[in-house]
């Protein structure tokens, strides 16, 4: 099994942004205030003409890794038919490296999955949530589950392709929120700058039959307080490519 995929570290763009405030006052005639002179447009400056072309890609994501789910029923085709729990417990029985041992980064996972009927407020298992993203019109699952204890938490997309329940995106992270989006994905994340935020959208692409990473941005919230704890990058399941 290939080695788990980490988060890389996203450095914050330094970004100038001119936003000219458009008065509504008039001249004593009723005219439209000038505005003043508009700023002359630079091109990009191209450096470094003569680097030699990248011999491989930057990073490696795991963009079009796809995995079967083992030993899960989809009823006539029906991905609303299946028992998110056991979705869930599929994984962490394709993953043990991951869920189970006294060392497994998200060890708690599954002894708190099993105590869900009992206790509502420690079940990792989030909402699911049905919308087609993958464009055949039959709806796919997008499914949520904490993992403790390392207080982030997994998003999953599933589709159903013949009569199986395929996993097409997979990320592991400290989450704010997660939005659905057309044929995309987004999940926001808190970043250590203060006033920045994390933003990943994943989108459906149809010849890789997976869901790739089409956005990876650090932008403005506008919350200036003290600086974020610093995020430690975890491993995202990583399952053999369909």
């Amino acid at each position: 099994m290939p080695p788990s995929r980490r988060r890389r570290a996203l450095r914050p763009l330094a970004t100038g942004a001119l936003v000219l405030a458009a008065g509504s006052g008039c001249g004593d005639s009723g005219g439209p205030l000038s505005a003043g002179a508009t700023p002359t447009a630079v091109s990009p400056a191209r450096l470094w003409p003569g680097l030699p072309p990248a011999s491989s890609p930057a990073w490696d994501y795991g963009e079009t890794d796809t995995e079967t789910v083992e030993g899960v029923r989809v009823p006539d085709g029906d991905v609303r038919r299946v028992d998110p729990a056991a979705v869930v417990r599929a994984e962490i029985a394709a993953h043990p490296e991951d869920y189970a041992g006294a060392k497994a980064p998200y060890r708690e996972t599954g002894a708190r999955l099993a105590g869900c009927g009992a206790d509502r407020d420690r079940c990792p298992l989030l909402t699911p949530y049905y919308r087609d993203l993958t464009g055949d019109g039959r709806d796919d699952l997008t499914l949520g589950f904490r993992l403790p204890p390392t207080g982030q938490t997994a998003v999953r997309v599933y589709t159903v392709i013949g009569h199986e329940l395929v996993r097409v995106m997979s990320n592991n992270d400290a989450v704010s929120a997660v939005e659905l989006a057309g044929r995309s994905v987004i999940i926001r994340s808190p970043s250590e700058v203060a006033g920045y935020e994390y933003r990943l959208q994943w989108t459906w692409d149809a010849d890789q039959r997976a869901m790739l990473l089409t956005h990876d941005e650090m932008l403005r919230t506008g919350d200036h307080g003290h600086p974020r704890p610093r995020r430690t990058p975890s491993p995202s399941p990583s399952g053999g490519a369909r």
